[in-house]
């Protein structure tokens, strides 16, 4: 295991698209951290009062989202080309609703290339702590 601490953040302004409406821009925080070498986070804000929404999934996803369409259920991701030029939309959902996002293919993969940077594809499992995921799985709160 690494013990380099990596993490990988970009700022990135995207428009929520709404059905019958004009689309809304939205600030998120695209996050990639080593600690959890498989996983992206996107931390959407959503008010001037400082709320925030964050939604985890697969650098993977992302990665292969940005040349073809991916994803089942919760996260979708898939490449399009609109008259503001080339994007990435990103489709969440979950119990309380849907959202759909477009995102700048370029600040995607400027994002993405400097996560592989941090941690290349296949070293992944070097950052990984296996004893301290092991005490998770055996871990019993009952106790």
């Amino acid at each position: 295991m690494s013990t380099r601490h990596t993490s990988v953040t970009a700022e990135v302004g995207l428009r929520l698209v709404l059905p019958d409406s004009p689309s809304l821009p939205v600030l998120a925080t695209l996050r990639y951290d080593a600690s959890d070498p498989y996983a992206i986070c996107v931390t959407f804000h959503t008010g001037a009062d400082g709320s925030a929404v964050e939604w985890s999934f697969a650098r993977q996803l992302l990665t292969d989202g940005v040349t073809r369409p991916v994803g089942d259920g919760d996260v979708r991701v898939w490449p399009t080309i609109s008259d503001a030029g080339q994007l990435v939309l990103l489709s969440l959902t979950s119990p309380s609703g849907s959202a759909l996002f477009e995102a700048s293919l370029n600040d995607v993969v400027e994002f993405l290339t400097r996560s592989y940077v941090a941690v290349p594809t296949g070293s992944e499992s070097d950052y990984v702590d296996m004893d301290a995921e092991l005490a998770l799985l055996l871990w019993d709160d009952r106790a």
